[in-house]
């Protein structure tokens, strides 16, 4: 028998994938929503020392800033259950108007005359409350309008970094020219564009796959209630509205307990707000204005915000197939900062410090938030998220109660050298819980889903 032989066709190969775009419609109607709100919001803390301090004194700034956080940590698991609920996009909206009347108040009472503190308390609860509906979503619609979320947070760290340089110097700069008035117009004015373009942002029905979070799975569930439904992604949760409250509560915590990787990072950050987070801004301020005076404060604080930006750069382009357990190694780094606070460095040297541990923040909030995004289930992550920052935000509160207490027990020198060493021991601890070294990173395909050439989870 004669064998024919054919001639071997070339093997074909699929062209190279190009990386979807970032900037279409959806991403750069949030961006520019993001990047206002955060203008605003970090124009507030200086707004309220420099012109509550003066007419109330230390006591009512604490006051003012302590009733705001306070409102924010009772009311934020809420609020992830609403934004599951109605949706994240349309709690967002509803927030910002709210900070457009709280802010608009202020603004008139401040042009009036003196405002009444009972006004500035009120008004503080009312905002609080208000970022507590807002906060939980924030997190949500990343994968609702980038399709590689990675790259979207890296690009947002940015623009929060920018707004911790500009807003304050800001502030402070039209407090003197033109009064605290200004600044909460301006911030009113600010929370008024940011409904606008939320409001504006609109998503393709999940099943045309357009929508990259509604499409999106996770490694511990099937496609969301939206998808099945073909709604869209924005009223992705809102199928649950019969459901009551506590289950939904309940809902949360089962999925964020689920999560080991998740739940230990939190216990760990819980520690890092006491002993790290919580008093290093009040301990770096004192001992560097009594040092080198306070414009060397302020001028280490817009170094750390050049950290940040070179660290959500570069976020932008290292994707780790391990991103937490690179987040870990990056934020071994961070400990810099309050050591050489503590150990009494020179300017040159704050500085360079300011910028490392600035950096090493960046590059972890990039990994975490793309971690979490990727492997909750749509249905659920504003309430995951409302946990996480619900435990977060505790624990940064307690520790810049006790800051000042501490001071009685130890010098602010020995506390930061605490706090330096709680850092390196948090790393250690991150990196050796096998459920945080070991997550992998989700991509996000074209369509939405999680690419199949990368390793799944099965730490959950």
């Amino acid at each position: 028998m004669t064998t024919v032989k054919t001639p071997r066709q070339p093997a074909q190969t699929d062209p190279p994938t190009a990386r979807p775009p970032l900037w279409d419609r959806r991403f750069t109607l949030y961006f520019t929503a993001r990047a206002v709100s955060l203008v605003g919001d970090a124009m507030m803390p200086v707004a309220a020392a420099l012109a509550v301090g003066p007419l109330y004194g230390i006591s009512g700034v604490g006051l003012v800033l302590g009733t705001w956080t306070g409102t924010f940590v009772l009311l934020v698991l809420f609020g992830g259950v609403f934004a599951d609920r109605v949706g994240a996009r349309r709690m967002m909206v509803g927030a910002d108007l709210v900070r457009v009347l709280t802010q608009g108040v202020l603004a008139a009472a401040f042009f009036a005359g003196t405002p009444p503190f009972w006004l500035l308390v009120t008004m503080a609860a009312v905002a609080g409350a208000a970022v507590a509906m807002f906060q939980p979503g924030v997190n949500g619609m990343v994968p609702l309008v980038a399709r590689e979320p990675q790259r979207a947070n890296a690009t947002l760290k940015v623009a929060d970094a920018l707004a911790q340089l500009l807003g304050p110097a800001l502030a402070g700069l039209l407090i003197v020219l033109t009064g605290a008035g200004t600044v909460y117009a301006i911030d009113a004015g600010a929370f008024v564009l940011s409904a606008l373009c939320l409001g504006l942002i609109r998503f393709a029905p999940a099943g045309a796959g357009g929508t990259a979070g509604a499409a999106r799975t996770s490694t511990s569930a099937s496609v969301s209630a939206s998808a099945s439904a073909g709604l869209p992604a924005d009223a992705g949760a809102s199928a649950g509205r019969g459901s009551s409250l506590r289950r939904d509560l309940r809902q949360g915590w089962r999925e964020f307990r689920s999560r080991t990787w998740m739940w230990a990072v939190i216990l760990i950050w819980v520690v890092y707000g006491i002993l790290l987070f919580g008093p290093m801004v009040p301990l770096s301020s004192a001992l560097i204005g009594a040092r080198l005076g306070p414009n060397s404060y302020g001028l280490a604080v817009s170094f750390l915000g050049v950290g940040t930006v070179l660290g959500g750069l570069l976020a932008l382009r290292l994707r780790p197939v391990r991103p937490l357990a690179a987040g870990a190694v990056a934020m071994v780094l961070f400990a810099v900062l309050p050591l050489c606070v503590a150990l009494g460095a020179g300017l040159p040297v704050l500085l360079a410090g300011h910028v490392v541990g600035g950096g090493a923040w960046a590059f972890w909030s990039v990994m975490w938030a793309t971690s979490v995004q990727t492997h909750t289930p749509p249905e659920v992550l504003n309430r995951v998220t409302a946990y996480e920052l619900a435990g977060s935000v505790s624990g940064i509160a307690l520790g810049q109660i006790l800051a000042g207490p501490a001071t009685e027990l130890a010098s602010p020198e020995t506390l930061l050298l605490v706090s330096a060493g709680t850092c390196l021991a948090g790393c250690a601890a991150l990196l050796a819980i096998p459920a945080i070294r070991n997550l992998r990173r989700i991509a996000l395909t074209d369509s939405g889903a999680p690419d199949a050439s990368l390793p799944r989870d099965g730490l959950i």
